[in-house]
């Protein structure tokens, strides 16, 4: 059995806006975010493309997006699980700063290896910064192992991989398509995985919010196509 896996960024949250790390705070989405979000489900409507599951993260602006994207596709009825090992990267003690201001006060390469790099993880959240999650109820039920202070995208990946393996597979081996609203970063991880891209050229990935990709998936969950719905992917075609 083949699958098709769509994939779809978040639209534009408060905080892209700003131009603010925003990591696992939770903001909503901007007035574009929403229209980014309906014209989504547009897009999947139009390439017939009619997910039968959905997942996102615990974040307001992936789940806004996921709901919005499927009522405009009319596919609101579609069962929808969320889950933590989605969410967004931790951006640690960076979360809540302006992104200029921290590459002039840290040097623009510093912060481009806190943003892009693979490996490397932003400082750790102190206790008291405003925007700290740990207090989130959302994430009472995480054992303290699995309550970041701060990610790299490798960290993502190594918590992400759980839910690929189970939830998410487990779908993309019984249905015939599956929806994914997260995150840039969480999405990063999931392309790197799911394409074999190497730790060196994940730098260069960018996931466009909004923009759904589309993967034809083999029995084995190996790609066989990817295409963005720009590109007037069709399922099956």
């Amino acid at each position: 059995m083949t699958a098709t896996l769509i994939l779809l960024r978040h639209g534009q949250s408060t905080w892209n806006l700003q131009n603010r790390f925003c990591g696992w705070h939770d903001v909503p989405l901007s007035p574009r975010g929403r229209q980014e979000a309906a014209a989504a489900g547009r897009a999947l409507a139009e390439a017939e493309i009619r997910p039968e599951a959905a997942h996102t993260s615990l974040q307001t602006r992936a789940i806004d997006t996921c709901t919005l994207a499927l009522a405009e596709a009319d596919c609101g009825d579609v069962p929808l699980q969320r889950h933590w090992r989605l969410n967004e990267r931790h951006y640690g003690d960076l979360t809540g700063l302006d992104k200029a201001e921290t590459a002039a006060r840290h040097g623009a390469e510093q912060v481009r290896l806190w943003r892009r790099s693979y490996a490397t993880r932003p400082p750790p959240i102190r206790p008291d910064n405003p925007w700290n999650p740990a207090d989130d109820p959302r994430y009472a039920d995480l054992a303290p192992a699995e309550l970041p202070l701060g990610e790299s995208l490798a960290d993502v990946l190594t918590r992400l991989l759980p839910y690929w393996d189970g939830p998410l597979s487990a779908d993309l081996r019984t249905l015939s398509c599956v929806l994914v609203a997260a995150h840039g970063n969480s999405l990063r991880a999931l392309v790197k995985h799911i394409d074999g891209i190497a730790d060196a050229d994940i730098a260069a990935l960018e996931i466009p919010t909004g923009v759904p990709i589309a993967y034809d998936l083999d029995s084995e969950l190996q790609p066989s196509r990817r295409a963005t719905l720009t590109d007037r992917f069709v399922a099956g075609a």
